[in-house]
C-alpha cells in the first residue's frame, strides 16, 4: 500500500470523525436526559480526532509514492488498518 493510499484512509475517517462529533454535539443539546452521554462520545471522538491528525501530519512528511511498508512493520500497520477501519464503520453520529 503506497503512503497516499493510507493517508486517503486517513482523510477519510476524520470526515468521518468530524460529522460524528458534530452530530454528537447537536444531540447533547436536545435532552437534559441524554446530554452527558453525548457531551462524553463528542470528547472522546475529538480525542480520536486529535491522534489521527498527528498521525495524518507524519504520514504527510513521508513521499507519498513510497510504500508504507518500507515506513511501518507489517504488525503497525494491520494495527492501523484495523483501529481506521473501526472509526469509520463505527456510526458514532448514528442513535
Amino acid at each position: 500500500m503506497k503512503v497516499k493510499e493510507l493517508l486517503e484512509l486517513v482523510d477519510e475517517t476524520i470526515a468521518s470523525l468530524k460529522i460524528a462529533i458534530v452530530a454528537n454535539q447537536q444531540r447533547a443539546l436536545e435532552s437534559p436526559h441524554t446530554s452527558y452521554e453525548f457531551t462524553q462520545r463528542a470528547i472522546e471522538l475529538q480525542e480520536d480526532l486529535d491522534d489521527l491528525m498527528k498521525a495524518r501530519e507524519m504520514l504527510s512528511k513521508l513521499d507519498p509514492e513510497s510504500e508504507a511498508e518500507e515506513h511501518f512493520s507489517k504488525e503497525e500497520l494491520e494495527e492501523f488498518l484495523k483501529m481506521l477501519e473501526l472509526l469509520r464503520n463505527s456510526d458514532a453520529h448514528v442513535y
